[in-house]
């Protein structure tokens, strides 16, 4: 992931943030309106009890209409300022869960636009953990502290007004007392982004961790590592916990730094205070009313404890965000300016095409093959020849580092990932199925299939004795990952999938592997009526699929060595001569 988002200050985080998500900002003006208004309503008590006691008390005789109107005044500024800042906080979480809602769905629609290779850079728990947990603490500091921050500065700005309109000499007295706590304070946040952002590394390694080994659980049981797995679990889960410890004291040692200001301020106000009154120059209902904005100008100081905390972790959460945004979505979808090809029989040429990891050496070298319509292609190799990279650049889930991949003569790189997804479909060697029902995993490759649609896919494929085999038919619930359902009816849902996807290329990654010899059949004769009248390209490792190919590709160390039909390559020595008897030796064996 991008490493400079971190370098960020925290003013140009939050102005990205802003302009990545605008309905931030909408209503934005009105929203302001009543926090001022709402912040102006706090400033009515002092100031009534100035006017009640320097008026309202002057004399012998106290005023008592005078005393009851100021204080039915105050009461109705209060039910007012109670009022705005209802107001206030209702259109404050309504444009924050907008603006919210709005970067999440980036984020996830962003990690989706990367390539599998960036993906596979960063454990999936932690790159969940960027568009999930990450946001949440954006949300926690935008719906309180975003609102404490609007409130806080208002209400010092005013009070400070106040109070030197009533005293000067005291104003600038108080703000003597936090003139230090001002100057520390850039430094010290700077201490505490550091500490905030390594509180967020910590909860995506946490959560990579748990959702790793959830997943993998079946594994954890089988090797009996339980308590090797809880040990690493506890030292994500206490590295989380030291980190955020670590960022709490920094943040706690302001609560009391502004406690001593706030009190020496006082006594000083006090003091200073009492020597004014006593020579005329200020009123004991204007001293009385100034000890309350004292209060009034501590309060916002003492919570910015807390907005500091929930501030930082914002912003820790916001870069890690803008991280993955900012991560270069390198195989991109052209859109409009895209090509769409139209559906029918496809030509794939791969001219001069060689592909290396980042930082690694090259898998593939000037790999030049035309797959034909229609045709049956075989690839064949030695694990690590470079048969699986082959599919990824054929089904554009990477680009080349050299050479192109073209589709009826069109670069793929230009062609709109809707046309391109319609035209061709991988079916992946796992199979992987989402939580529902098994109609919800076949319509997924054609969500406007009707039931019946589906009933007709399977029957053409010969699986009707597997459907009726099943306990709820097409709404029979296949569990998590589809792991009510067994690997080889994984498969078979896949293939039906795909099938019912009408692709006019199908690319199988291994689609008979680890199989019993029963489902082997049906995914067999399934396999025949999914590839039947379109180009299939199968990556096998079995000998059959190699057999009932028309052509066969044959990779070694990254190089198509070898390619011809089954026969003709029988014919010469070679990779797929010894790839053969390796196989035929195994069957006979087994």
């Amino acid at each position: 992931m991008t490493l400079s988002v971190n370098e960020r200050s925290a003013l140009s985080t939050f102005r990205r943030g802003f302009a990545l998500s605008p309905e931030f900002k909408v209503g934005l003006p009105v929203t302001l309106t009543l926090a001022v208004f709402a912040t102006l309503g706090k400033i009515i008590v002092p100031i009534a009890i100035q006017q009640v006691i320097d008026r309202g008390l002057r004399g012998a005789t106290p005023d008592l209409p005078f005393i009851r109107n100021a204080v039915a005044l105050c009461a109705v500024a209060v039910v007012l300022t109670a009022v705005c800042g209802y107001l206030m906080n209702v259109r404050l979480y309504r444009s924050t869960e907008s603006g919210l809602a709005s970067l999440r769905g980036k984020g996830f629609r962003h990690v989706h636009d990367l390539s599998v290779l960036t993906q596979n850079t960063e454990r999936r728990g932690a790159l969940v953990s960027r568009v999930t947990s990450d946001v949440d603490q954006i949300s926690t500091f935008m719906q309180w502290g975003g609102l404490m921050v609007i409130v806080s500065l208002g209400q010092l700005l005013i009070a400070s007004v106040l109070m030197a309109v009533y005293s000067w000499q005291l104003a600038l007295l108080v703000w003597a007392c936090f003139v230090p706590l001002l100057i520390v304070l850039p430094r010290f946040q700077r201490w505490v982004a550091r500490a905030y952002t390594g509180v967020r590394e910590r909860t995506g390694d946490m959560l990579a961790a748990v959702s790793e080994t959830v997943v993998g659980s079946a594994v954890i049981r089988a090797y009996g590592s339980e308590e090797r797995t809880a040990r690493r679990i506890d030292a994500a889960v206490d590295a989380h916990r030291k980190a955020q410890t670590r960022a709490q004291k920094i943040v706690a040692t302001t609560f009391p730094i502004t406690e001593l200001a706030g009190a020496v301020a006082i006594a000083g106000v006090v003091v200073l205070g009492v020597h004014l009154g006593v020579g005329g120059t200020i009123s004991a209902g204007k001293l009385i009313a100034f000890l309350f904005l004292i209060t009034l100008f501590i309060s916002p100081l003492q919570t910015a404890t807390e907005v500091l905390n929930d501030a930082q972790n914002a912003i820790a959460g916001w870069r890690r965000v803008l991280g993955v945004l900012d991560t270069p979505a390198d195989v991109a979808d052209p859109g409009e300016a895209g090509v769409v090809l139209p559906r029918g029989a496809i030509t794939v040429t791969f001219q001069n095409v060689g592909f290396a990891y980042p930082g690694g050496p090259p898998v593939l070298h000037d790999v030049s093959v035309e797959i034909t319509p229609r045709t049956r292609v075989a690839v064949v190799g030695e694990t690590g020849s470079g048969k699986t990279t082959f599919a990824k650049l054929l089904t554009r889930l990477m680009d080349p580092t050299g050479g192109r991949v073209l589709v009826d003569g069109v670069d793929l790189r230009k062609v709109r990932f809707s046309s391109l997804r319609e035209r061709i479909v991988m079916v992946p060697q796992d199979g992987f199925l989402f939580d529902g029902s098994l109609a919800d995993n076949i319509r997924y490759g054609r969500p406007s299939a009707t039931d019946a649609e589906i009933t007709l896919a399977l029957t053409e494929l010969g699986l009707t004795d597997w459907l009726e085999g099943l306990p709820a038919g097409l709404g029979t619930p296949v569990g998590q990952r589809g792991e009510s359902l067994s690997a080889g009816e994984r498969q078979l849902v896949a293939l039906a999938r795909a099938y019912l996807a009408d692709p006019d290329l199908l690319l199988l990654d291994e689609a008979t592997s680890a199989v019993d010899p029963a489902t082997e059949v049906r995914i067999a004769r399934a396999l025949d009526g999914v590839t039947r009248g379109r180009t299939a390209v199968s990556i096998a490792h079995r000998l059959s699929t190699a057999e009932a190919a028309d052509e066969v590709l044959v990779f070694e160390h990254g190089r198509v060595v070898q390619h011809g039909s089954h026969e003709e390559l029988l014919r010469h020595d070679g990779v797929y001569a010894d790839l053969y008897a390796s196989w035929t030796s195994g069957a006979r064996t087994s």
